[in-house]
């Protein structure tokens, strides 16, 4: 088997009509890009713990995002679930054992799009945060590791319940704008994009419960079995490698923590665990390099 070589024109104008092609080619998918984040509703543009630096998206980054975002809005048009569960792969965790990275909630029919994703995230790798809605092609094109997605479907009660929340904001009592990548999960002074997807689905929970305050959803969270995650990270890494940002607050944690390195939080697989264990997730769909998944893997 011979290697193949570069192609070449047969003549000037059989050169031309081959740019014009690719052209025409590269155009079509920004077209069908660009249709699809229209359709897919999407909104202001928001920036996951990054420092918000202007980027060129390459076409088919943009072509990748939209082909992500219609299959996830596909397999959502499939139940009549008015909100649902969208995890992404943001940053590269897989030193700490795990795949996902965020999580934000598809809303059915939002304001804003058929498909809303409502999440937070962090502003520009500040300490602080904000509540955003974002199509499902913004959703994924956001600077992520891969095209991986997972859908999670809840309980019906509590997709209704958590869908009339999502509905009223920005009114939300469930929010802490100073922002910790590393937030200790009962903490009240701090909030992190997965502790505040965990306190509302928590929230949503309890038939009659009157959720007032973060403590209270985590410690529903709690009661119904969940249990957070652990990040290691070595003392000598955090004080000689120089761990410091204004977005990573260490001092969140105990000493007895800080000392033995290792840091309860609430990861996305520690949401998905919980929720299959407890029952409150009916179903889940998984894509993982571009395959739908038989059997979703870990978290």
């Amino acid at each position: 088997m011979s290697k193949t070589g570069p192609a070449h024109c047969a003549s000037p104008a059989h050169c031309e009509r081959r740019r014009s092609a690719r052209i025409a080619g590269i155009l079509l998918v920004l077209m069908i890009a660009a249709l699809t984040a229209l359709l897919l509703g999407v909104s202001r543009p928001a920036h996951a713990g990054t420092d918000c630096m202007p980027q060129i998206m390459p076409p088919g980054r943009i072509a990748d995002s939209a082909a992500t975002a219609l299959t996830v809005a596909a397999a959502l048009d499939e139940t009549n679930a008015p909100v649902a569960l969208v995890s992404r792969a943001g940053t590269d965790l897989s030193k700490h054992g795990l795949h996902y990275s965020h999580s934000g909630f598809a809303v059915r029919d939002h304001p804003d799009g058929r498909w809303t994703v409502v999440h937070l995230l962090n502003d520009c790798s500040s300490d602080g945060s904000g509540l955003y809605t974002q199509g499902l092609v913004n959703f994924f094109a956001d600077d992520l590791v891969n095209q991986d997605a997972r859908i999670t479907w809840l309980q019906p009660d509590v997709a209704e319940r958590l869908s009339q929340q999502l509905l009223a904001l920005p009114g939300d009592a469930l929010y802490t704008p100073h922002y910790n990548l590393i937030a200790r999960p009962d903490s009240t002074r701090y909030q992190n994009s997965t502790s505040w997807v965990l306190e509302h689905i928590a929230a949503a929970i309890p038939p009659k419960a009157n959720v007032r305050t973060r403590i209270q959803a985590y410690q529903l969270a709690l009661g119904h079995g969940f249990q957070p995650g652990r990040i290691h990270i070595p003392y000598t890494k955090r004080i000689v490698g120089g761990l410091f940002a204004a977005n990573l607050v260490f001092t969140d944690h105990s000493v007895a923590t800080r000392l033995g390195s290792d840091y309860p939080v609430v990861t996305v697989r520690s949401i998905l665990d919980w929720l299959q264990r407890s029952d409150i997730a009916t179903h889940e769909r998984e894509w993982r390099h571009g395959r739908s998944m038989t059997v979703p893997g870990p978290g």
